[in-house]
């Protein structure tokens, strides 16, 4: 006997889950619907019984072209996850061939990780799953508070080890190593000084990723701050690692920022590399070991462990 649940999801047309994504990733009709493969016609009865079904416009009409409700720029996120899921879940147990295969991937990680090896994920599956489809979110703080729940949606995310990461339903494999150095305009008064923590303390700092108040534990400068027993005087604050040189450059202000980072882009904004100081808490800074995140439900998916592998042999070649 079905429960209530399972009897509406039964009476449900889950091919408008396709739709619904397609639609409102184009916000266009006729490209959603040749990205469904179906008729124009098609697309566009979908989308009315979409907007029956959750009693909402979805897409308007503004200045000539389509944009999202609110109620529809909520689903945006959450259709994505549900595809990905089910794709997950109807690909398990077959095999599974990278250069035929149409499968999604969808991976949470930060924009200076998308710097580090982006590049070389989207030449490997060029050539050998060119039929993927790579998406990839960018961490917000908001979206990645509760890992369990974000875990079970996506393939994965990449981050170094946090204490939101210790649950016995994710798995991780280490990827690549970098360290935190410090970055100053090379005009910057206290350029060629020695830079101790309490000089440290005293200058302005760009934060990528500071809370409002105090430190957040889920920000992985936070254990480097702490190192050096630096409660910074942030002046500006960033939802990006890669802004934070940008951010930096022409000014007083200094910031934290992973070395690979920091040494490609230093020349070109004028900037200078320090190393961090030693303190009273530990001599050196520690590595950053940034990781690749899964549920434990994605072990036995042949199509993950593929994508795993890879990541895996990219991380060892940076």
């Amino acid at each position: 006997m079905r429960t209530p649940s399972s009897s509406h999801l039964a009476n449900l047309d889950l091919n408008l889950l396709v739709s619904l994504r397609e639609l409102l990733r184009e916000r266009n009709v006729t490209r959603a619907a040749a990205r469904v493969g179906v008729t124009q016609p098609a697309a566009s009865a979908a989308l009315s019984r979409l907007r029956r079904h959750f009693d909402d416009e979805l897409l308007t009409r503004h200045n000539g072209s389509y944009v999202l409700t609110p109620l529809a720029a909520q689903l945006a996120e959450q259709v994505e996850g549900v595809c990905a899921a089910a794709e997950r879940l109807f690909g398990t147990g077959r095999q599974f061939d990278p250069a035929t295969t149409r499968r999604g991937f969808t991976l949470l990680l930060a924009d200076y990780t998308i710097a580090v090896l982006g590049t070389a994920l989207s030449s490997a599956l060029a050539v050998r799953a060119p039929g993927v489809e790579l998406r990839l979110r960018l961490v917000r703080e908001s979206f990645t508070a509760d890992i369990a729940e974000t875990s079970r949606l996506i393939d994965g995310v990449v981050a170094p080890p946090s204490p939101r990461f210790d649950r016995p339903d994710l798995r991780s494999v280490e990827l690549f190593r970098d360290r935190w150095v410090l970055l100053l305009d090379a005009a910057h008064p206290a350029a060629d000084d020695e830079l101790t923590p309490a000089v440290l303390a005293a200058l302005p700092w760009v934060v990528p990723f500071a809370p409002d108040r105090g430190f957040s534990t889920a920000v992985p400068m936070t254990r480097e701050l702490a190192r050096l027993g630096i409660e910074p005087d942030t002046r500006v604050r960033v939802e990006s690692y890669l802004g934070v040189p940008h951010l930096v450059a022409g000014t007083d202000r200094v910031a934290l920022v992973q070395e690979r980072l920091a040494r490609e882009v230093a020349p070109r904004l004028g900037l200078v590399v320090r190393e961090c100081p030693a303190s009273e808490r530990a001599p050196a800074a520690a590595e950053i070991r940034e990781r690749f995140w899964w549920h434990a439900d994605l072990d036995g998916d042949p199509a993950h462990r593929w994508l795993r592998e890879l990541l895996v042999e990219l991380g060892a070649g940076v």
